[in-house]
């Protein structure tokens, strides 16, 4: 495995068990194994045992807290032969729930089910990610990003009309124009991109104070990478990028991304932000991102753990870049 493939959601090898999803009786089979079991989520959180190190809580397939599942559960793959299964519990209501919680930078609040140990509980995934292994990253990053497309994929997209679940979760099909639909992901190019010896940063409107991160878009239809990387750069800092190669990539769950990290050499120094993509952007050197990361640096705060750019930003320090 290259070190790339390390980065958080980076993958770890599941099997997915595409052969098998189209195969009703093969999966009736795999949910009738003992072995099996279920992964539970709650408006896009996953529900996990807190204990360090912290895991994502696999249940018994006939536990009563199914019940309140509100979708026949999606096949995500196999683990030592045994069948996981996603299971959305979004149709129950917490009694304390405040739907202002869901819609902060990072939500902090967690929920309880009262079927369950009181320990477990339905977490943000941005919070979580650096404290789960590879395999349970995985599974969280797979079951929120399908059930996400399930919920706001729910009818046709040629003729409007509802359509029904197939391939154990991985398509949707509509009954009246015989159209098939599957799970989207969104490319997204991030980009460090270098001058010398200073990467370029930039921050959202919105973001908390002392946020910065590198710059990044989606790809555009007919577009390449290489090519977003250059057409994002310069629409948003009026910067021309020459050449660009590929690092690595992140299922990036929120909903439902994919990242392309790139590296890109930059041909221009001057910054022009256009102030309706980013609100700022500035060229930060190899020594002053040091102290970003020792947290010493007085205006830019340490870039998220857990996020590509973290991933990018740290193996550019470290000179570890493949």
């Amino acid at each position: 495995m290259k070190h790339a493939e390390t980065v958080t959601f980076g993958g770890s090898s599941l099997d997915r068990a595409g052969e098998v999803r189209a195969d009703k009786e093969a999966v009736a089979a795999l949910r009738a194994d003992d072995a099996a079991r279920a992964i539970l989520f709650w408006r896009g959180k996953v529900l996990i045992d807190p204990a360090r190190p912290a895991s994502v809580v696999r249940l018994p397939l006939d536990h009563p807290v199914l019940a309140d599942a509100g979708s026949a559960p999606i096949l995500l793959g196999r683990e030592e032969g045994a069948a996981r299964f996603a299971y959305d519990l979004s149709p129950w209501m917490p009694d304390d729930f405040d739907p202002r919680q869901l819609g902060s930078f990072v939500d902090q609040s967690e929920q309880r089910h009262p079927m369950l140990p009181p320990d477990y509980a339905f977490v943000e995934m941005r919070r979580v990610m650096t404290w789960l292994s590879p395999r349970d990253a995985e599974l969280a990053a797979t079951g929120k990003a399908i059930l996400a497309w399930h919920e706001n994929h729910g009818y046709c997209a040629r003729c409007g009309f509802e359509t029904v679940v197939n391939d154990a979760g991985w398509q949707r099909n509509c009954p009246a124009c015989r159209a098939s639909h599957f799970p989207r992901t969104d490319p997204v190019v991030i980009m460090l991109i270098t001058h010398g010896n200073s990467v370029l940063m930039g921050r959202s409107p919105g973001w908390p104070e002392g946020m910065f991160s590198l710059l990044a878009g989606f790809v555009e239809p007919g577009e390449t990478l290489e090519a977003a990387v250059r057409r994002e750069v310069f629409e948003e800092a009026g910067v021309q990028v020459g050449q660009v190669s590929y690092l690595a990539s992140q299922p990036w769950p929120f909903p439902a991304s994919l990242m392309f990290g790139c590296a890109g050499e930059a041909t221009s120094h001057e910054i022009t932000i256009d102030p309706k993509e980013i609100e700022e952007a500035l060229w930060v050197s190899k020594e002053d991102m040091m102290d970003v990361f020792a947290g010493q640096h007085p205006k830019i705060k340490p870039a998220r753990k857990g996020a590509i750019a973290h991933f990018l930003l740290e193996n550019w320090l470290a000179d570890t870049l493949d």
